[in-house]
């Protein structure tokens, strides 16, 4: 275990250390609760062995504040003035044990042997939930094309790497489901999956979202916050639509990936993380460095192990078993067969919006359906004449040659318009927050637009 032991007596010190280094644990030693707090903030812990009374932080305090900054850190106290009432404070307050001294080498060991038992068996458990959780948000990857079995070959060699991943492909293609299998096929499996659409936070929120921020950092910052990828230590995070991050995070994103250190807003305290990085765009990366748009260092650090994920009209031949997987999704328990024809005419489909848009479908034609055959007759009537957007709904008039951009500033000026410029009511409209809503304006000039026409 990595231990971190606090008491400011320095015989008691040196010997605890040699003891425990000696029963195979790596040791550091601090003189105080407040070098301590230091140490915990910089890295991360198994257990924490410590004194009670001490000067400038006591144990009590000092539990308190690594339980805040670490909460799966177990924490095993020390003292010489032993009472029925510390002991049941310390244990209120989280401590995992509570041992007297003079204490024999045996006491320490077993003390010290049931919190790593006790810490593997949480590890565990949380690995296990997460796999579960996992398995029913996202399902799994199937296919049985060239281009899927391709893309599944690199995913495979590179799965058990730390090396950083960059995922392109159009809109709703399984980006985040690729990030997922590659984290789940990693030595990192244990540890968390954290996922972040950098397209999707206003500009000013990014930073803080992705390093975190210290206490009064801005108006609004009532307590210190982990960012994403002090969340992610030890695990995977995958930068959703990287593309989007405004020029100054970018030379901040640089750093991370160069250094493998965050710095929070508003603290000058650099930390160091352990984290795999997977980027995933929809575009086209090369030529928005080629404008100046997006930094060419910062794609080289991204793009060291390119991925392709190849669109639902590039692998027709999965169409069958994807219709399969969703319909036993959304009809469960249900025996609900689809008709040879449907499947021809799905496969026929341009589907612009890939697998999301396939996925919709699905779910809209099964619980529409009016017997447990879906057939041609369950197709909405204006399949194959207009799109259908993130959330099911189709986009009259929009035509499918349009790349996802021009059809998505298309639907935001749609919705703006029939719902008379109204902001709210056009988030509302296409169900998604409003700051979304904003930032797509402003990233097609929709506003400004607007503006100089009025």
């Amino acid at each position: 275990m990595k231990i971190l032991l606090a008491d400011d007596d320095n015989s008691l010190r040196r010997v605890v250390q040699f003891k425990l280094k000696q029963h195979g644990h790596d040791v550091t030693t601090v003189e105080d609760g407040q070098q301590a707090l230091g140490r915990i903030k910089k890295d991360r812990w198994d257990l924490l062995l410590s004194d009670i009374r001490m000067p400038n932080v006591d144990g009590i305090e000092l539990l308190q504040q690594a339980r805040q900054l670490q909460p799966d850190l177990k924490v095993i106290l020390i003292t010489a003035y032993a009472t029925v009432s510390q002991a049941v404070q310390a244990v209120k307050l989280g401590a995992f044990d509570y041992i007297t001294k003079p204490f024999e080498d045996d006491e320490l060991f077993a003390a010290i042997d049931k919190a790593a038992a006790f810490r593997k068996l949480e590890t565990e458990n949380k690995r296990l939930r997460g796999r579960l959780e996992q398995s029913e948000r996202t399902g799994k990857l199937l296919g049985v094309s060239r281009p899927f079995k391709d893309m599944m070959s690199i995913v495979d060699k590179i799965a058990a790497t730390d090396a950083t991943v960059l995922l392109t492909g159009p809109s709703g293609t399984g980006k985040e489901l690729v990030a997922r299998t590659i984290h789940t096929k990693s030595t990192r499996a244990d540890g968390d999956f954290v996922a972040i659409n950098c397209g999707a936070i206003p500009s000013e929120l990014v930073e803080s979202e992705l390093f975190g921020h210290k206490k009064g950092a801005f108006t609004g910052a009532v307590n210190d916050k982990k960012g994403k990828f002090e969340l992610a230590e030890g695990g995977t995070i995958l930068l959703d639509e990287v593309g989007e991050l405004p020029n100054e995070l970018q030379v901040k994103l640089l750093r991370v990936l160069q250094e493998r250190v965050v710095e929070p807003v508003g603290s000058e305290e650099l930390r160091q993380i352990d984290v795999r990085v997977i980027g995933a765009t929809n575009a086209d990366l090369q030529m928005r460095v080629a404008k100046g748009e997006f930094r060419e260092d910062l794609f080289y650090r991204l793009n060291v192990i390119p991925i392709r994920v190849p669109s639902l009209a590039d692998r027709r031949e999965d169409i069958p078993i994807l219709v399969k997987e969703f319909v036993d999704r959304y009809a469960p328990g249900d025996k609900v067969v689809v008709s040879r024809e449907l499947i021809g005419r799905l496969e026929e489909y341009s589907w612009p919006g890939n697998i999301r848009e396939l996925e919709n479908l699905i779910e809209r034609m099964v619980i529409l359906r009016i017997s447990d055959e879906l057939s041609i007759r369950d197709l909405p009537t204006d399949f194959g004449e207009t799109g259908i957007d993130a959330v099911g709904s189709p986009v009259a008039d929009r035509p499918l040659h349009l790349t996802f951009h021009e059809a998505e500033e298309k639907m935001v000026r749609e919705a703006l318009d029939r719902c008379g410029w109204n902001r709210t009511r056009a988030a509302k409209y296409l169900d998604i927050p409003r700051h979304v809503l904003l930032y797509r304006m402003k990233k097609y000039k929709i506003e400004e637009e607007r503006s100089r026409q009025d």
